[in-house]
């Protein structure tokens, strides 16, 4: 029994999933089949409640270390064993038990510009039925309270794009020179040089892994009356099933998160106002991931291609609550 080699950790809604589905047909690699499986996210049982559906996510969690490394029992002689937790980047605890437990792991993060980054996760959980606020900004500026409450680190929309801090004390405990870093960008633009550049960081053969396909890619769901309705039945359903099996819970839940995707649209962009207020926010920290990685990320800090902000260093959006 072994653990990872490699670690993919960040970041959520990056282009993750289609990053772990682009590597695991590499011969030289071998990608636990559970993406996601949360190990060094805590130490011991996991929490037990949380924000909606939560209940569920933590049961899946995988965090008995025998449970864990069975994971790799397949791993074929000499192959490189990895996995794929994006939710490691924003943990600090993660950083300091993946280093204790794995002090030579390779770790790699795939960094997307932090508002549509959040936007993406906004959209990921109003979609599927758990976000009961339908208004962007208003369900970020719930972010501190949630946080407090116990639920579970996706729903921290802001703190995950925080890359720039995450970053920093992830070099405080891992050499640098065991950190790869790449853009959501990148591999979607150039996913044959991306992947080849991963390949060399972790010492395996380039040239055999060249396309990175869609992955976890969700419509929008407009905000009627009817798929609210039926948020909150699937929302209060996510309650009472979180006393049984998250598989069974998750199988009797799928008719009513059909009807609420069924008819998907294009999510719309951010409005200027949105997106303004938002790089406020994270304006420092895209500084701070400038100085650490000498990428020049003025793209970050515009809204469309030539136009960019005055940026506003505070942030406080109205509160105009959906009921």
């Amino acid at each position: 029994m072994a653990l990872p080699d490699f670690f993919i950790i960040g970041a959520p809604k990056s282009g993750t999933t289609a990053l772990h589905a682009a590597l695991a047909p590499h011969p030289d690699l071998y990608l636990s089949s559970v993406k996601e499986p949360k190990f060094f996210l805590c130490d011991g049982p996991p929490p037990r409640t949380g924000g909606p559906g939560d209940a569920h996510s933590y049961r899946e969690w995988i965090w008995q270390r025998d449970e864990y490394e069975r994971l790799f029992d397949d791993a074929p002689p000499g192959t490189l064993r990895g996995e794929s937790t994006p939710l490691y980047l924003a943990d600090p605890n993660a950083h300091i038990r993946i280093r204790a437990a794995v002090p030579e792991a390779r770790l790699i993060a795939i960094l997307r510009d932090p508002v549509d980054r959040a936007y993406s996760n906004w959209a990921h959980l109003w979609a599927d039925g758990l976000e009961p606020i339908s208004d962007f900004l208003e369900a970020c500026a719930e972010e501190p309270q949630r946080t407090a409450d116990g639920w579970a680190p996706f729903w921290r929309y802001l703190e995950i794009g925080c890359y720039g801090s995450q970053l920093r004390h992830l070099t405080e405990q891992v050499p640098r020179d065991q950190i790869h870093l790449i853009r959501y960008k990148s591999l979607v633009d150039e996913p044959r040089e991306t992947l080849d550049g991963i390949c060399r960081f972790l010492g395996v053969r380039q040239g055999l892994v060249d396309h990175a396909p869609p992955m976890n890619v969700g419509g929008y769901v407009p905000p009627t009356l009817y798929t609210q309705t039926l948020q909150t039945l699937f929302r209060q359903g996510a309650s009472i099933g979180s006393h049984f099996p998250p598989q069974l819970w998750r199988k009797a839940s799928l008719p009513l998160q059909w009807l609420i995707q069924r008819t998907p649209q294009h999510r719309p962009e951010l409005s200027e106002y949105d997106r303004a207020s938002l790089l406020g926010y994270f304006e420092d920290d895209i500084t701070l991931l400038e100085e650490m990685t000498d990428w020049d990320l003025t793209q970050w800090r515009t809204y469309r291609e030539g136009g960019t902000y005055s940026v506003r260093r505070s942030w406080a959006p109205s509160r105009r609550f959906v009921s």
